[in-house]
């Protein structure tokens, strides 16, 4: 932590980021995540820096309370994100694809299922890669969950997470719910937010 940022600048206190494995990386990692990239540990594991994930938290948030729910869209193919994802959605009122995306959703109007975002918000964009595909198709921004060994050419706003493990994914949603409802004047303080972490988090 510099010196010009004490811990009332993050969202929540740096100590919950690091027990949530939010900074947890991969082995690898993707040239263009190589900026959030804050240490590589003994073990080869690389380490993302928090006060990024923090900022870009803050940044999707803004973006996403700019739209109204019905035309945002948030998926999550990974087992460990369907969870945090639906409680997302429940909240904020948005459609969810928790699971398999089906091929068409935002480019097929003949499917029952589809759907005309105008942001779309993936939890990891290498198992989101169909819905990450068709969002690109149809010029709709992405915001993406991306792990140190995710590739983000197609994503527009990087939050650079843990994305494969349950509680960072439950701590990220969580958050992204707490502070959209904040812009959006839903509630007035993080004290109002009455959504609890643990119902973000998938059960094992």
């Amino acid at each position: 932590m510099s010196d010009n940022q004490n811990a009332q600048d993050l969202l929540i206190e740096e100590d919950v980021y690091l027990t949530s494995g939010v900074h947890i990386g991969t082995q690898q990692k993707s040239a263009d995540m190589k900026k959030f990239i804050f240490k590589i540990r003994s073990d080869g594991l690389y380490v993302l820096d928090i006060k990024k994930t923090d900022e870009r938290i803050k940044i999707a948030a803004n973006m996403i309370a700019k739209y109204d729910p019905s035309e945002i869209l948030v998926v999550s193919a990974r087992q460990y994100g369907q969870k945090p994802v639906r409680m997302f959605s429940n909240i904020i009122g948005c459609h969810a694809f928790p699971g398999r995306f089906v091929p068409g959703t935002l480019t097929n109007p003949s499917l029952n299922l589809y759907v005309e975002p105008r942001v779309i918000i993936v939890t990891d964009p290498a198992a989101d890669q169909q819905a990450l595909k068709e969002a690109v198709t149809s010029r709709i921004p992405v915001i993406g969950l991306c792990d140190a060994n995710n590739e983000t050419k197609y994503v527009d706003v990087v939050i650079p997470a843990n994305n494969k493990g349950r509680r960072s994914l439950a701590i990220v949603y969580w958050l992204l719910t707490r502070e959209v409802q904040k812009l959006k004047g839903i509630i007035e303080s993080n004290s109002d937010f009455k959504g609890d972490v643990k119902e973000f988090e998938a059960t094992l």
